[in-house]
């Protein structure tokens, strides 16, 4: 049995990896920027992140 009969398989196999993995770092990246904008929409809004407000008054703390 040679290898070159498995060829059309193995090239195959890794395009078909390779498209998923494309995908879902595609996927990632567009729901990344979504949430950004989310984000960033809420807080033109006036809403503050938890985190921003314990930032700003830790900075109190030390002033």
């Amino acid at each position: 049995m040679e290898a070159i009969n498995h060829l059309p398989f193995i090239v195959g196999s890794y395009a078909a990896a390779f498209v998923v993995v494309a995908l879902l770092v595609a996927w990632v990246m567009i729901d990344f920027r979504t949430q950004r904008r989310a984000l960033a929409d809420l807080e033109m809004r006036g809403f503050a992140r938890r985190s921003a407000a314990a930032a700003l008054a830790q900075a109190k703390e030390e002033a």
